[in-house]
């Protein structure tokens, strides 16, 4: 298989959907499943970033759906593969929609203004743009995928979502839960979605079961069922038996979230290769 590190390089470029490097990386990827034995299968959908996320035209959008020949999926190992770039990390962004949400509950004390201004602050910081490389957010994640992939038995019966347009707000794992709910029903999701190299390991339960709890035994992870994410894991959730996200990292790992530094040279690749080892050998246990 293709060295990870030259294949993180390979894909680690601003890749905002509808553009010709968001093109290049999903021919990438195709070619990265299919070597894998994988047959893989597009869903196209129109996608328009979601409120309050503003700045780019509707364009088509296209998640990547690979299974094995004569296989009946039960767990689909997803991550998306499109990044965006926004004026101010994630980080920062985190911390004013906080203080937008206390200036609000300042407005019934007569202080409306800071209100106001936050939230035009706050609307003004969704711009989407295509700077970020977009290394952590999400080739990590895909390469997490592939990573998994590589190490179990071909006779797991898993399967890969490589889903499109999660930063215009979930529009491509909510058309695929939409429109393929079939794939889903009755199957265990574990999305990856920002895999760095420092920090813990965080396991999301959007929809809680046997899978999602052993596998964040397995990582050691801290559980959680809410958090001040937008993750892909939510929009699937409704339409699986259950339904977890997996991310690495810390506060310094937030901060590079969507900006220009979010580039393959800060990844030594350790992380993805720890939660895909963790994943692999749960998953092989249970077939």
């Amino acid at each position: 298989m293709t060295d990870q590190r030259a294949l993180l390089a390979e894909l680690a470029a601003p890749r905002l959907v509808g553009t010709s490097r968001h093109a290049r990386a999903r021919d990438v990827l195709k070619r990265e499943l299919t070597r894998r034995g994988l047959v893989v299968l597009e869903h196209r959908f129109r996608a328009a970033p979601r409120f309050p996320l503003w700045g780019v035209r509707p364009t088509d959008g296209v998640n990547l759906i690979a299974v094995r020949p004569q296989t009946r999926v039960t767990t689909w190992l997803a991550a998306h593969y499109d990044s965006k770039g926004q004026p101010m990390s994630m980080a920062l962004r985190l911390l004013l929609a906080a203080g937008v949400a206390l200036a609000v509950l300042a407005i019934p004390f007569g202080l409306w203004l800071p209100a106001v201004v936050g939230a035009g602050l706050f609307l003004v910081l969704n711009r989407i743009t295509d700077r970020s490389p977009g290394a952590l957010d999400n080739a990590s994640g895909v390469l997490t995928v592939l990573a998994t992939l590589d190490a179990l038995p071909p006779t797991v019966a898993v399967g890969a979502l490589l889903l499109d347009a999660e930063e215009l707000g979930l529009v491509g794992a909510r058309a695929l839960a939409r429109e393929r709910a079939n794939l889903l029903d009755g199957t265990a999701v574990i999305n990856f979605d920002g895999v760095d190299d420092r920090g813990g390991v965080t396991a999301l339960m959007h929809r809680p079961g046997p899978v999602g709890h052993g596998v964040a035994r397995a990582l050691g992870a801290g559980v959680w069922r809410r958090l001040p994410v937008v993750v892909d894991g939510m929009a699937l959730a409704p339409a699986t038996r259950e339904c977890m996200t997996i991310m690495k990292g810390d506060w310094q790992t937030m901060r590079v979230v969507h900006t220009v530094r979010d580039v393959s040279q800060r990844l030594t690749l350790e992380g993805v290769e720890e939660v895909a080892a963790a994943v692999a050998a749960f998953l092989t246990t249970l077939h």
